[in-house]
């Protein structure tokens, strides 16, 4: 029960990241976005090196930077996809297969479900798949192109959360932080490499950083839930996130629940409390 009250807390924590990360994206260009969220991630990771602790092994260096290069390919791909489109089609592509790929590996790796949950996970995958989809889905036909590059966003997000997940459990936070500057540093390089690009409008400030924060609690949330409960359910239950999103998105900037991203929300209740059985 913890581990999927982690799993919730990360899930709804990514999709208010996002939305803010989404809202600051369209007032400048989305790296001048991430060159403010990912050092207030990295100061809100450092901030909790006293208070839960960190061991900088040699597993902890070489995971955290795996699931840092994994995060700075998920970003480059996802917003690759994004300019491409259609993310109606696309996006629940990218959420099933982040949330599949890690359901598979914790299954190859010997966990296993009661009823409740082999009933339960499919339905969570449904509900990642409803959630996602906009208005029209299925309506326009993606190039291959934009496919496989749906496909490979989702695995590296997949990738992500498996790294931090095979990490020791008593390095505490120094798989977050190493990760974190990876990325970072590959953010800055691509920015540095595309600064002719990035146009001249300043970034929203407060809501990058905010992003930032939140990503960094979803983050520690995740490591948290997979530290204490099975991969398989935390990661189907953190691949939930675009819930929060819809839902901030229709709270704040009142835009339209269809009617899919309603059943969805519905389907993934039902599916949490399955989960809860497990």
């Amino acid at each position: 029960m913890l581990a999927l009250l982690l799993a919730l807390g990360s899930s709804l924590a990514y999709g208010c990241a996002d939305f803010l990360g989404g809202l600051g994206a369209r007032r400048a260009h989305v790296l001048r976005t991430v060159l403010v969220a990912a050092p207030a991630s990295l100061t809100v990771e450092l901030l909790l090196w006293p208070v839960l602790g960190a061991s900088f092994g040699v597993a902890s260096l070489g995971w955290g930077a795996a699931s840092g290069v994994a995060s700075a390919a998920a970003f480059a791909m996802l917003y690759r996809t994004l300019a491409i489109g259609p993310m109606n089609v696309l996006s629940p592509v990218t959420a099933l297969v982040s949330a599949a790929l890690p359901v598979a590996v914790g299954l190859l790796q010997g966990e296993h479900l009661t009823a409740a949950g082999l009933v339960g996970l499919p339905l969570a995958l449904v509900a990642v798949v409803l959630v996602s989809a906009g208005q029209g889905a299925g309506s326009a036909r993606p190039s291959r192109t934009a496919l496989l590059l749906a496909l490979g966003a989702g695995a590296a997000i997949a990738l992500q959360l498996v790294f931090l997940h095979q990490a020791p459990s008593g390095s505490g936070v120094a798989p977050l932080i190493v990760g974190r500057a990876v990325s970072s540093a590959v953010t800055l390089a691509a920015a540095g490499l595309m600064h002719r690009r990035l146009g001249p409008e300043r970034p929203a400030y407060a809501m990058s950083a905010a992003a930032g924060v939140l990503d960094s609690v979803a983050n520690l949330l995740f490591l948290l839930a997979a530290r204490s409960g099975d991969l398989t359910v935390v990661a189907v239950i953190t691949a939930l996130y675009p819930a929060g999103t819809v839902l901030l998105a229709r709270g704040v900037l009142a835009e339209r629940i269809h009617r899919g991203q309603l059943a969805g929300l519905g389907t993934a209740a039902v599916a949490v409390g399955l989960l809860a059985l497990t």
